[in-house]
């Protein structure tokens, strides 16, 4: 279903990070797309075999500080166990 809204609003997507998808929020009428670092750096870790602190380094300077207009993904850091 979050999917479908995304899709519906013309969402700025990362690449790579489908399973980090949180949410999303609304400002100014717009639809953004929410991520979770945590989930971010994990997928990061699985899928290029990194350990922790390379997954954050990458995620930090690829993604997370590039703005890329009215629609650039939010990403959040969460607290909670992701990878049960």
């Amino acid at each position: 279903m979050i999917k479908e809204i995304l899709e519906e609003n013309d969402c700025l997507i990362a690449d790579g990070f489908d399973d980090a998808i949180i949410g999303f929020h609304q400002k100014d009428g717009e639809v953004i797309v929410v991520y979770s670092i945590n989930k971010c750096i994990y997928s990061l870790m699985e899928y290029n075999k990194w350990g922790y602190q390379e997954a954050e380094e990458f995620l930090y300077f690829n993604t997370i500080n590039c703005h890329v207009g009215e629609k650039t993904p939010i990403f959040i850091d969460t607290y909670y166990n992701e990878r049960g």
